[in-house]
């Protein structure tokens, strides 16, 4: 990583995350490009890293010529990457660089397991399969990926929502040990983030959310019935899988609403399941 010498875009949303990020990067030997460093909790923007957050970074990107752009959310567990483009990429495709970067490394013999929780992208799975490695899923929640990890011995495992954990370092999320993974696997492959994003099957997460009422184990079997073909997880509420797409219907843990959840090539067929699940 210090022989590459990278140009990082950094925003830490003013929480805690700035002296570490900032000290972790000097001894990386990256160049910083930051804003919001300050830890005063005086938030500038919705602190959630999601793309729609990331605009002030993606234009820190393309002005400053970073190699890639990090955000880091007020506690500093997850990671949200923008390419060298300006492009916010999502949070999924955060675990999914740093199990590329782990299963790199790893001895093929026994098969390295990489987990993560129902609701992660398919981009993870695809990232795990390529790199010769078992995926493992959990239900949702950081405290069940946890479990998994530690059940499975698995190597690397995180959420969706750009949380990395890496049991060599500790059960936890860990934004600065993703940063580190990332910079390691652009690093060792000389590919660029947008390279690495367009090789990857790409995929639409839709999210939606429905009142929750009547029995939910009666609806779950009639969703099952329309979908006979798909693969049933009853884990966590309902989890239907394809190849190529899946549905998560699951109760919410802290309002009265169903949460709906849909991955598939398309907005347009990934918005199709969630629509059947509503009805």
């Amino acid at each position: 990583i210090q022989a590459r010498g990278f140009h990082v875009a950094l925003d830490c949303v003013r929480g805690a995350g700035g002296p570490t990020m900032l000290a972790l990067f000097d001894r990386l030997g990256a160049r910083v490009s930051g804003i919001n460093l300050p830890a005063d909790g005086r938030f500038p923007r919705e602190p959630e890293p999601i793309p729609e957050n990331l605009g002030e970074l993606a234009e820190l990107v393309q002005q400053s010529g970073a190699d890639v752009g990090m955000a880091v959310d007020p506690d500093v567990d997850r990671l949200a990457l923008v390419d060298e483009t300006g492009r916010p990429i999502g949070e999924d495709y955060t675990l999914a660089i740093a199990a590329r970067a782990v299963l790199a490394r790893a001895q093929p013999k026994p098969q390295p397991v990489v987990v993560a929780n129902l609701s992660t992208s398919l981009v993870v799975a695809d990232a795990v399969e390529q790199g010769g490695g078992r995926f493992v899923r959990a239900p949702v929640g950081e405290a069940n990926v946890a479990r998994t990890i530690v059940s499975e011995r698995a190597l690397i495992g995180g959420e969706g929502n750009g949380g990395v954990i890496l049991p060599a370092l500790h059960v936890g999320r860990d934004a600065p040990l993703g940063a580190a993974l990332i910079l390691q696997y652009l690093a060792a492959s000389g590919e660029r983030l947008s390279a690495v994003v367009a090789a990857s099957p790409r995929y639409v997460i839709v999210k939606a959310k429905a009142p929750r009422g009547g029995d939910l184990a009666d609806q779950y079997r009639r969703l099952e019935a329309a979908f006979p073909d798909a693969e049933r997880d009853i884990r966590d509420g309902l989890r239907l899988g394809w190849p190529d797409r899946w549905l998560h219907v699951r109760p919410s843990g802290t309002e009265p609403i169903v949460r709906l959840i849909a991955e598939a090539p398309t907005a347009a067929e990934a918005e199709a399941l969630i629509a059947m699940a509503r009805g």
